[in-house]
């Protein structure tokens, strides 16, 4: 059986070195899971970006109902079982546990998605023959009742770490989230504030690229997309860089009942960002649910701004990625000499 720790205080006082698998929420969370993890005196150990490699590793032992990011999760998670993570120093390094969240909600219209509440589960028993150990926390605040900061009480107490230092180590954490997303945030402003100061002749094609941020940024999945755009000479801004709070607000102009968190995020800085780029492209990852209705409902329901959506399948990958990117620009610049578009 899986060795999966268990709610008993202290059982991972043992735990010295944690892995934490580059993949879905480490793209949102991992300044916070990496702070809070060093200031208890863990040394934090994370794998190699993504590669096609890591995909096949992951489809491997992966049923076929997973999406493409959940797949390239498992791949991560075999990379670190199999001593093939880093130390921050950038060694190869074994780690004693991984650390996997299960993670729910943060309150109404505030969901992930459930493969997020089930990842413990679906990694303990997609490789139990690998016996894993896994270091988890929950948090669901609408029925368990269980925040953000208990679950990383709790996880604390499971480490054999006294309560004032866990609230310690949880103050720094969230602290240098926050900075963190407030860095990426202003940089955005800074970028777009650029652009707009340049003579209208020799500004740049602005291009607001939508995705979860384990689509956008995973080099395997989003890098494609990325290298593209900048090959054709746009510049690229990202919607889930938006500062977070002004987006979900924002949402609501949108729907009154997207209950997916990020999403809504995502599409609260399509609408904040609308009127500052040329063109909008929307990714996802095949087959994600919230991104099926999203995305559709956006490209719907948000007009006056060319859209285009790509996904990106196991099959096919990131093929026909250039070609359409290209296609894309080529209309945007026909736009932006004047051509006559149709809504």
């Amino acid at each position: 059986m899986p060795k999966l720790i268990k709610t008993r205080e202290a059982d991972a006082a043992d735990v010295r070195t944690v892995g934490i698998p580059r993949g879905l929420l480490y793209y949102r969370y991992h300044t916070l899971w990496r702070t809070f993890f060093e200031r208890l005196g863990r040394t934090v150990v994370v794998d190699q970006p993504s590669t096609r490699a890591t995909f096949a590793e992951g489809d491997a032992v992966s049923v076929d109902e997973c999406c493409l990011a959940s797949k390239l999760y498992m791949g991560h998670v075999l990379a670190l079982l199999d001593g093939r993570g880093l130390d921050p120093a950038g060694n190869p390094r074994p780690v004693d546990a991984l650390f996997i969240p299960s993670t729910a909600n943060f309150g109404q219209l505030k969901h992930f998605c459930t493969k997020f509440q089930a990842l413990p589960d679906l990694v303990a028993n997609s490789l139990y023959e690998r016996h894993p150990r896994i270091l988890s926390f929950a948090v669901d605040e609408l029925e368990a009742h269980i925040s953000l900061r208990e679950g990383l009480m709790e996880l604390g107490a499971r480490l054999g770490e006294r309560p004032r230092d866990v609230k310690a180590a949880i103050h720094a954490a969230l602290h240098e989230q926050q900075r963190a997303e407030e860095m990426l945030a202003r940089a955005q402003r800074d970028l777009l504030d650029s652009i707009e100061r340049l003579p209208r002749a020799g500004r740049p094609l602005t291009i607001l690229v939508a995705a979860h941020p384990y689509v956008a940024h995973d080099p395997f999945v989003g890098g494609a997309v990325e290298d593209a755009l900048r090959s054709a000479g746009a510049e690229v801004i990202y919607a889930d860089e938006y500062d977070r709070e002004r987006a979900y607000k924002k949402s609501f102009e949108f729907s009154a009942t997207l209950p997916w968190v990020v999403n809504r995020e995502l599409v609260g800085a399509i609408l904040a960002l609308h009127d500052r780029v040329d063109g909008i492209v929307i990714m996802s990852a095949f087959p994600c649910g919230p991104d099926s209705m999203t995305d559709d409902a956006v490209q719907r329901c948000v007009h006056g701004k060319p859209i285009l959506a790509l996904t990106v399948d196991a099959q096919s990958g990131t093929a026909g990625v250039e070609t359409r990117i290209e296609s894309f620009v080529d209309i945007l610049r026909y736009q932006q000499k004047g051509g006559y578009l149709h809504d």
